[in-house]
């Protein structure tokens, strides 16, 4: 285990490494995943918005998707559990930089408070279509994740390594509970395991319930000390746990005997049995989730290397401005979708009346192919915008609210 790490509960100071490495400017490959992931998430949301089947039916039901669709969506299911690994590596490693234990412990939990309160008030109008209901996604989830390691970055790194990977290969051990049978506890256990109400009868409901999240967040921390470590060496350890961790995936879900609520079988041609193999379980993400998308993310950083020009460039400004991109490209995204919907002759109070009535007109939209346009022409965008806001975070180090944007 690399030096930096804390030894124990009461231990007040983390030791910085002494390793010529351990520069965020000489890591980009980081910078490079989590922009990646941002800009396919972007994909994800723009799908959303401007193609009407997202609205008629889930990508993943295999009896309406066809395979262009479904691995459109199977291929941002790597946003979500890349981006919550990596909040936890950065935790480990902004550590290592304040080498105070308690101010890192205080960072972590105001962080995790801030992103709860942005899902809450900024981003649930999004999904709500400005009904005052709150919808509890992504931020949430990995606000959890940061409130969970503000505790555990008191102890080693090991111990939330071990305390992370319990979580993600035994909660699906808890599939079997449902909220509908717990009563008045019900919306909380929703808040941990299953998607449901919110508790209290909150307005809204709960999308990505953080038990599972709180593991990927915790198992993050615990290798951070991986990313102080030769880059040779670090890599090696990637590549060697990417693909234990897709073997591994190959091989429960070959058996069908744990990791996923949902058990794939024989369809009528290989292409819907390859895609019913695939068809994992993200509300909550199960074992088999994690597995095959953490296992890709293991294999894509060290590769991200290698991604010189202006497409490192370019991916490099997305993962440094991350949720400055992500709040901005929501609204931008359904700006545009709704002023795209209008010129075409609808109304709100129609747009409102589709999405109450589960499905809109066929000739709504744009169609996937739509949608990928629109991807590709907003993600430009967007781009300079985000590299003036990394211009600004690099440039007034003395703005010290930069550090929670």
């Amino acid at each position: 285990m690399a030096t930096g790490a804390v030894s124990g509960p009461r231990q007040a100071r983390i030791e910085a490494p002494q390793n010529p490495l351990y520069d965020e400017h000489r890591l980009p490959e980081i910078d490079r995943l989590r922009g990646l992931v941002m800009v396919l998430m972007a994909l994800d949301h723009m799908r959303d918005f401007f193609d009407a089947d997202a609205i008629r039916f889930s990508p993943t039901d295999l009896d309406h998707t066809y395979p262009f669709l479904f691995f459109t969506r199977f291929i941002t299911h790597f946003c979500a559990p890349t981006f919550t690994l990596l909040a936890g590596v950065g935790a480990y490693l902004y550590g290592v930089k304040v080498k105070d234990a308690a101010a890192l412990s205080r960072f972590l939990a105001v962080r995790g408070l801030w992103l709860i309160f942005l899902e809450a008030v900024v981003i649930s109008p999004i999904w709500t279509m400005g009904s005052g209901r709150i919808g509890l996604g992504t931020l949430w989830a990995i606000g959890c994740g940061l409130l969970a390691l503000a505790a555990l970055s008191r102890f080693s790194p090991r111990t939330a390594l071990l305390f992370g990977v319990a979580i993600v290969f035994g909660h699906n051990l808890l599939d079997g509970i449902h909220a509908a049978e717990l009563g008045a506890f019900g919306p909380w256990w929703s808040l941990l395991h299953e998607p449901g109400k919110l508790p209290l009868g909150a307005p809204g409901g709960v999308y990505y319930p953080a038990l599972p999240w709180i593991g990927v967040a915790a198992i993050g921390y615990g290798i951070g000390p991986l990313f102080l470590e030769p880059a040779p060496r670090r890599d090696r350890t990637l590549y060697f746990v990417g693909g234990a961790a897709l073997a591994l995936f190959a091989l429960l879900r070959l058996s069908n005997l744990y990791g996923d609520p949902r058990p794939w079988n024989a369809q009528n041609d290989a292409t819907f049995t390859l895609l019913s193999f695939l068809n994992v379980t993200k509300y909550p993400p199960s074992l088999l989730y994690l597995l095959v998308t953490l296992g890709g993310a293991a294999l894509a950083l060290p590769a991200l290397e290698w991604a010189k020009g202006w497409v490192g460039s370019a991916l490099t400004v997305f993962g440094r401005t991350p949720l400055f991109f992500y709040v901005l490209h929501l609204y931008v995204d359904v700006a545009a979708a709704l002023a795209f919907a209008m010129a075409g002759g609808y109304s709100l109070a129609d747009i409102a009346r589709f999405a109450k009535a589960g499905g809109p007109p066929p000739d709504f939209g744009a169609g996937l192919a739509g949608a990928y346009a629109a991807w590709a022409l907003i993600v430009l965008a967007l781009y300079p915008l985000c590299r003036w806001f990394a211009r600004i975070k690099r440039q007034r180090r003395d703005l010290w609210w930069l550090s929670y944007l």
